[in-house]
Formats: C-alpha cells, sequence, structure tokens
C-alpha cells in the first residue's frame, strides 16, 4: 500500500488533510493552528512530495522526516505535522479494521468523561442557566472564562470580585456534583493571576487554566508553583521538548495538549507519558470540531493519566453534518468508538455545499482604554 494524493480539504475555517492511498483507503487529519492555515496548507503541499509513494503505515518515520526536513520550528510546522500524522493514524487504523485506540496500546478505559465548553456567560445568573442545563444534560464538569467584557479597563479589586462572583455562581448551582474549570485565557499578569486565584480557593475549581501569556515556559512554572490551585497550560504548545521543559520548571498539574498542534497522536502519546513521569494529568484541548474530536477519544482512551476531554456542542450542530462520525455522546460521555479508524467521514454531497473561508487573518489584539494592548489571543 502506498500513498497516492495528499488533499487540502477547507470547510468553513477549517483546514483538513485527506491522505489517498492506491489500496482506496482514505484518512483524515485536521490542524489545530486555526490563526495561520494557510501557512500550514503551503507546508502540507511540501511534505506532499515526500510522502507521495511513499508506505503510510510508518508513521513515526513519516513524523520525523516531515519534522526535521528543514532547520526551522514552530506551531504551522507543527500544525501540518499534526494533520498529517492524524491522517496516517486513520489509515493505519482501517487497514487494520481496529480504532485507532486498539493501535495506540489499548483501551485503558470504556468512555471518556466530558467538560462542556460554556461559552462567555457574563452574568452570574447567565453562569447559573447555563451551568444547571449543563448538569441536567448529564455533564459532570463545566468550563468558562470567568473575566468579563471590560475586565481589561478595571481596577484590580474589581476584576477579582467580578470573577469570583461568576465562579461562586456556578458552584452555588451544581454544588459539588459538578467540576468547575476556570479559563482565563492568558489574560492577566502574573501577579494579578496569582491574587485571582487566591480568591477563588474556597469555589474548589477543578483548575484554573492558561493564567499569563505562554511567551516564557519558565514563568508559566513559576506561576504554578504560587498558586494553591491546580493549574493546566500547554493549549498553546507543540513540541514534546516544550511540555518536558514546562514540567521540570515546577508546573503545571494538568497538561493541555492538542492533538491537531503538538504533533498528532504520535507527539501526543509521548507527551502524556511525559506527564505520567511527572505524575500529571492530561486533559486533553480541543474545540474545532468532529475529526479532532475524534483524534481526542482515541488519545484519551489509550492513556492512564487522563481526566477529561474538552467538548463543544457545536459538534453536533447542523452544519457539522458533512462529518459522518461513529461518535455518540451520551449525557456527559462518549464511549470508546469501534470503527475502524478514527470513525470520522466526509459526507461528499455536503462537502460540496460546504462554504470554505480561506485566508483568515489572525484576530486583532484587545486594546485598552488607552490605547495599550491588553491581550492577544
Amino acid at each position: 500500500m502506498k500513498i497516492e494524493q495528499v488533499e487540502s480539504v477547507r470547510i468553513g475555517a477549517s483546514y483538513l488533510v485527506r491522505i489517498r492511498t492506491d489500496s482506496g483507503l482514505t484518512g483524515l487529519g485536521q490542524t489545530a493552528c486555526w490563526g495561520y492555515t494557510e501557512a500550514v496548507k503551503k507546508i502540507v503541499e511540501q511534505f506532499e512530495a515526500y510522502l507521495v509513494g511513499q508506505d503510510p503505515l510508518r508513521i513515526e518515520h513519516h513524523w520525523q522526516a516531515n519534522y526535521r526536513a528543514a532547520p526551522f520550528r514552530g506551531s504551522a510546522l507543527s500544525g501540518a505535522v499534526s494533520a498529517v500524522d492524524v491522517a496516517l493514524w486513520d489509515i493505519k487504523g482501517k487497514h487494520y479494521g481496529a480504532p485507532v485506540w486498539d493501535l495506540l496500546g489499548g483501551r485503558c478505559r470504556d468512555r471518556i468523561r466530558l467538560h462542556l465548553l460554556m461559552g462567555d456567560p457574563d452574568t452570574p445568573d447567565a453562569v447559573a442557566a447555563a451551568a444547571r442545563t449543563a448538569a441536567e444534560e448529564g455533564f459532570t464538569a463545566i468550563k468558562f472564562d470567568p473575566l468579563p467584557g471590560g475586565y481589561q479597563d478595571m481596577t484590580h479589586a474589581k476584576q477579582i470580585s467580578a470573577a469570583r462572583s461568576l465562579v461562586a455562581a456556578a458552584r452555588e448551582t451544581v454544588g459539588d456534583d459538578v467540576d468547575i474549570i476556570v479559563e482565563v485565557h492568558r489574560k492577566l499578569t502574573p501577579m494579578s493571576a496569582i491574587a485571582l486565584a487566591e480568591a477563588l480557593v474556597d469555589l474548589r475549581p477543578l483548575f484554573y487554566e492558561d493564567p499569563i501569556q505562554i511567551d516564557s515556559i519558565m514563568s508559566q512554572g513559576e506561576i504554578a508553583k504560587r498558586i494553591s490551585l491546580p493549574v493546566a497550560n500547554g493549549e498553546r504548545m507543540h513540541s514534546i521538548w516544550e511540555f518536558r521543559e514546562l514540567l521540570t520548571h515546577g508546573g503545571p498539574q494538568y497538561v493541555r495538549p492538542d492533538v491537531g498542534l503538538a504533533g498528532g497522536l504520535t507527539h501526543c502519546k509521548k507527551i502524556a507519558a511525559i506527564a505520567e513521569s511527572f505524575h500529571c494529568a492530561v486533559v486533553t484541548h480541543n474545540f474545532l470540531g468532529p475529526v479532532l474530536t475524534a483524534a481526542s477519544v482515541h488519545l484519551d482512551t489509550s492513556i492512564p493519566n487522563f481526566i477529561t476531554q474538552e467538548y463543544n456542542k457545536q459538534d453536533e450542530a447542523p452544519e457539522n453534518g458533512v462529518y459522518r462520525t461513529a461518535l455518540r455522546r451520551e449525557g456527559g460521555y462518549i464511549p470508546a468508538p469501534e470503527a475502524p479508524g478514527l470513525g470520522v467521514e466526509l459526507d461528499e454531497e455536503l462537502l460540496a455545499q460546504a462554504v470554505a473561508e480561506s485566508g483568515e487573518s489572525p484576530r486583532g489584539p484587545l486594546l485598552r482604554s488607552d490605547g495599550s494592548v491588553a491581550f492577544s489571543v
């Protein structure tokens, strides 16, 4: 069996790779480098010259060959490597008639616990309503950002009181039956991040995610050591070396690799093993659609130190009907899929009708009222 074609597919703002073989098998992968998908596409096109004619089952070898083909690294390269890697695992599972998790070492659990992305409710009543609905649907964990609109111009005391009121509303609504994840989206300075964390301790969040900008791995580790809440980092990291340095520098207690950015299934399995050696749990990052949800679920199924999977109900929306997926949510869980490969295919008829959004520009930064940059995604 040989690789015959590497195809770029755009569905909305998502960039996917579909690899075809001369045996008729195809594999799907997707990048999570969503800010620069045009760059990822160009890199994948360069990979094609190497990949066509190769045995698709030599996944580790192809990972190394693509990653080390030139002396430059970064998130766009890792995003391209990730998309190709996931597609090759999809092919391998179909070739052997097995779900990908079975090839990754077998099943460590029967179902995957989900935490629901609740969006950005910005009042205590809105948070309470969303948390109540999630609990009624069977979710045992929820996640939201408690920093309200205009936080960048608030006084320090107001930032903390406003955020605490939203987290308190969630806790009062769900009691101790649902875990609350506090997502800060890298918005705070180190000192304000520490102060907010300490103000939330009595509300018992499961963890406190991405409190500061990710520019310095060492700083992220130092923050984790100074906060008494469990901390989670890693959704923007893209190599085992970055994760190793983060853990070596003292934190966090949870790592957040994204299968579409951190080197695909091949690399994320290694990241999970490094985390395990630090007694650190894995909370896979994911919000970009059914292909990466499926890839993440296969990883989650196969590793011992998984805690919960990020889940966006947008996966179930009518506009995602182009994805025919074997995954079926049952309340706040997804049972381990049994279909060969990833268990996701594209509906060709709907694909032909799908609107592609290409040539996107990165979002602009958030500005303070004095005109300075407060936050970049």
